[in-house]
């Protein structure tokens, strides 16, 4: 049995290669394909099948990827979403996250890496790019209990700052902190997350519930 896809993008040319590169992978079949938030809540309507998982643009008109993927939450909580972008743009990925997005996907992703990120978030919940273990499940209930590194409380309320729209610049003037002492946090947290951008310690920082939503 295939794993069901739904696609909400603008771009009809995109949404139509997206598609079909979707359906070329045997595992996948592509049954929804809306050109905005709206249609596609309107889709999703009773007695017409729901998708395992639904790829969002970020920015569609009518209803934009953070308002439908905070609606999918709440709504359809068995669909598992993610962010398409056309560029890797922190702020309003990391606010697409915050609403219940998996993961997050640049526009021009390789297509084997596409397939890569679908079997994640279908089999364990998450697809971090940034290459950390993905042993987590979005239940959280995979069997095996993940070791959290050990952060300080300083470094948590940066990490809660991080995942807002803040700069860093704008964090270190909250913290009454040195913009060098911002990044030694940054680089830290990186480390101990196993990322290398901000995108990706916000996802761990939001999947291991070491900030709130």
């Amino acid at each position: 049995m295939k794993i069901t896809i739904g696609i909400a993008d603008d771009h009809t040319l995109f949404l139509k290669s997206l598609s079909t590169l979707i359906n070329s992978i045997p595992a996948f079949q592509v049954i929804l394909e809306a050109r905005n938030g709206q249609d596609l809540l309107t889709m999703l309507r009773p007695g017409n099948p729901i998708p395992d998982i639904v790829l969002l643009d970020v920015n569609m008109p009518v209803l934009n990827g953070i308002r439908t993927s905070a609606r999918l939450t709440r709504d359809y909580p068995s669909i598992k979403t993610i962010a398409l972008s056309m560029k890797g743009e922190d702020n309003t990925i990391i606010g697409m996250l915050k609403t219940g997005c998996c993961a997050y996907l640049l526009k021009d992703i390789h297509p084997d890496e596409l397939e890569k990120a679908l079997h994640e978030v279908y089999t364990r919940g998450y697809y971090n790019a940034d290459d950390f273990n993905l042993t987590w499940r979005r239940d959280g209930q995979d069997g095996n209990e993940e070791k959290l590194p050990e952060i300080s409380a300083r470094e948590k309320e940066f990490l809660t700052h991080a995942c807002s729209d803040l700069t860093y610049k704008e964090i270190a003037a909250l913290m009454f902190l040195s913009e060098r002492t911002i990044d030694g946090y940054r680089d830290s947290l990186f480390q101990k997350l196993n990322v290398k951008s901000r995108v990706g310690m916000a996802l761990e920082a939001i999947r291991r519930n070491l900030v709130p939503l």
